[in-house]
């Protein structure tokens, strides 16, 4: 029996079968060029963090508008992508397990595949793992910007894992994942500013503390759609990070620009479509068959303003009107019309 799909590539809203991930593809596109529009004229690249989308479709297309290449969360990330197409991807993570180092380096050679580290013992794991490989595997001391999670502090501490790195036979220092990610969320404009501020600081301290020692850092990688028209400016970052502004959630729409109006440097483009199949008219509280799965990811990251709705749509205080839950899979992809 042939079953026709969900959903497809122009398909009206009213005619999608729900729950459905949507794209809406103009603001989508529209999304990719003015990141690449930001940075006009600057020397920064742009390394896109393809843990928002994991597609390598996706990926494809950010690199055909001028991407180096695409950073990944995870070792299976990375696999998706080399095995999807890219040639170049960093995994902005620390990796450790002699199973995922294995299959790290195994990746390595087919693709330029980097990797962080922000600690002896993992320098020493990934230099067995690509000794084993017979590769050379390119690593970036991860350093820690003011988020206090990952990464080593930056100057002298910085300075002897790069330097253990350099010297290792089968690792190439590559130079600093310096990502701040506090500071992607932080509301006021001049809030941002001041924290990346820091990090450019100590990003840029320890490079010319690198380069005292005879170290070249050829780049220090970071920034996020939060933030990342700081880094463009600093003189200090080479690439930007960002990941979010192809499908601009709802919590980055909430940060100020200078002016203390809500930013519109990027637009919403992702939605769950979705139907409402009972009513309570007493309650005011209305039921969907596109159910809750993550409740440990706050419900203000997933909000976001509605897609355009086809005319043909029902309204939406009535039964059989789209709603907006948790995203539950990619089923769908629209033009605006």
């Amino acid at each position: 029996m042939t079953m026709r799909p969900p959903a497809e590539i122009g398909m009206p809203l009213d005619e999608v079968d729900t729950p459905a991930l949507v794209i809406d593809l103009d603001a989508f596109e529209r999304n990719l060029r003015r990141l690449s529009e930001r940075i006009a004229g600057s020397p920064v690249k742009v390394r896109p963090h393809a843990k928002t989308h994991k597609c390598p479709v996706i990926a494809l297309k950010q690199v055909e508008l001028g991407a180096i290449g695409v950073c990944v969360q995870k070792v299976s990330e990375a696999e998706a992508m080399v095995y999807g197409g890219i040639r170049d991807v960093l995994v902005t993570n620390e990796v450790v397990g002699r199973q995922k180092l294995r299959r790290l380096a195994s990746l390595a050679q087919t693709a330029r595949v980097g990797v962080c580290a922000d600690d002896e013992s993992q320098v020493r794991a990934l230099e067995a793992a690509a000794g084993e490989a017979g590769i050379t595997l390119p690593v970036y001391v991860e350093v820690n910007m003011g988020g206090n999670r990952c990464g080593v502090e930056p100057g002298e501490p910085a300075l002897q894992l790069a330097t253990q790195i350099a010297d290792a036979p089968h690792l190439i220092f590559a130079g600093l994942q310096a990502y701040h990610g506090s500071a992607q969320h932080l509301r006021g404009w001049d809030e941002r500013r001041q924290a990346i501020a820091q990090a450019v600081d100590r990003a840029g301290h320890t490079r010319d503390l690198l380069a005292r020692h005879s170290i070249e850092c050829p780049t220090i990688t970071g920034a996020g759609t939060g933030s990342f028209e700081f880094e463009a400016a600093s003189g200090v970052y080479t690439e930007l990070q960002c990941g979010s502004y192809i499908f601009m959630d709802a919590d980055y729409g909430r940060n100020l620009d200078r002016d203390g109006a809500p930013t519109k440097a990027f637009e919403p483009s992702l939605f769950v479509w979705a139907t409402v199949m009972s009513r309570r008219a007493r309650t005011g509280r209305s039921s969907t068959p596109a159910s809750r799965r993550w409740p440990s990811i706050p419900d203000r990251r997933w909000s976001a303003t509605s897609p355009p709705r086809p005319k043909s749509a029902p309204p939406t205080s009535t039964a059989g009107s789209p709603s907006r839950p948790r995203p539950t899979g990619l089923a769908s992809a629209a033009r605006s019309g």
